[in-house]
């Protein structure tokens, strides 16, 4: 994922920022006494992508993928509209508690920009749906050049949306969250529909970390940089998920992403590690007999 890559990650000020005051109350409103669950996953499951994650004479790499890790970013179904056939035999071959959180396909997004996509996005939920109890948040990723000028059409499509349906929403172009007015109506809406607001953690667009929770689930997008900071950051996250714990938090979705996507597993294992002793959670360490420093 080469979102957000700069050349120098040693001169990115990295430091999380405070959190939006709503996101408290937001998280205060549905605080009990349960653990919230918590997903942590890659972006893809191939042996390509993930070179070295894979133990010589892996036949399935999904069935492998899915012993490792609880959760997978689905970012395949970005690029097309699987059959329904195809959702249903990754159901089978993954265990139970097992989720898949997939991209809406780039029609819905790129190519029609929430246009008229009543039928596309029907088709698309239609042949998801076989994932069952295993479908995860989907969610949307809008193109960088998509503005608030086309607000209308964001409203449109999230009051027609199936509210059974989990949605988060990402947007990358800078003034959904720099022009103060639009951000606060951006974040209403996705209050008022119960749908999550994504936040991207890159090097070079800092001006995503909003830090704005807008319904009980953290969907966090992960990019480290291939560089030694990746860690420290990571330190970080811990600390804010726990403080959203604390606060009510009800599910954390962290996907971890690298430039060098090869290396996501490892830092993958190191995060879990953390989220393991300092959380209170018993996830599986991806790869635990067979993990090393990136640095």
């Amino acid at each position: 994922m080469k979102f957000g890559s700069v050349e120098n990650p040693q001169n990115i000020d990295f430091t999380l920022p405070l959190d939006h005051p709503k996101t408290k109350i937001v998280l205060n409103k549905v605080k009990d006494d349960n653990v919230p669950e918590i997903y942590v996953g890659c972006a893809k499951w191939n042996r390509a992508d993930l070179k070295g994650f894979y133990p010589r004479g892996t036949k399935d790499e999904l069935v492998y993928y899915a012993s490792q890790f609880n959760a997978i970013e689905l970012n395949a179904t970005f690029y097309r509209i699987f059959p329904a056939e195809q959702f249903s035999t990754w159901y089978d071959k993954t265990p139970n508690g097992f989720k898949f959180f997939p991209k809406l396909n780039q029609e819905i997004s790129h190519w029609k920009r929430l246009n008229d996509t009543k039928e596309v996005v029907e088709h698309y939920l239609y042949n998801a749906a076989n994932l069952k109890e295993k479908l995860g948040t989907i969610f949307l990723q809008m193109h960088s050049n998509f503005a608030p000028k086309n607000f209308d059409k964001v409203v449109s499509f999230v009051e027609a949306w199936p509210g059974e349906i989990p949605l988060a929403m990402e947007f990358r172009h800078t003034n959904w969250y720099n022009d103060t007015n639009v951000a606060q109506d951006l974040y209403q809406l996705l209050e008022s529909n119960n749908i999550s607001n994504v936040i991207v953690d890159t090097a070079g667009r800092r001006d995503l970390m909003h830090m704005r929770l807008t319904n009980a689930t953290a969907f966090v997008r992960y990019v480290g940089a291939n560089h030694a900071s990746d860690y420290t950051r990571l330190d970080d996250w811990v600390k804010r998920l726990k403080l959203w714990k604390d606060q009510g938090v009800k599910e954390i979705d962290f996907f971890i992403h690298q430039n060098i996507e090869k290396e996501s597993p490892l830092l993958s294992a190191y995060f879990t590690k953390k989220l393991n002793s300092e959380l209170g959670y018993s996830l599986k360490i991806p790869n635990d007999n067979n993990q090393q420093s990136l640095f």
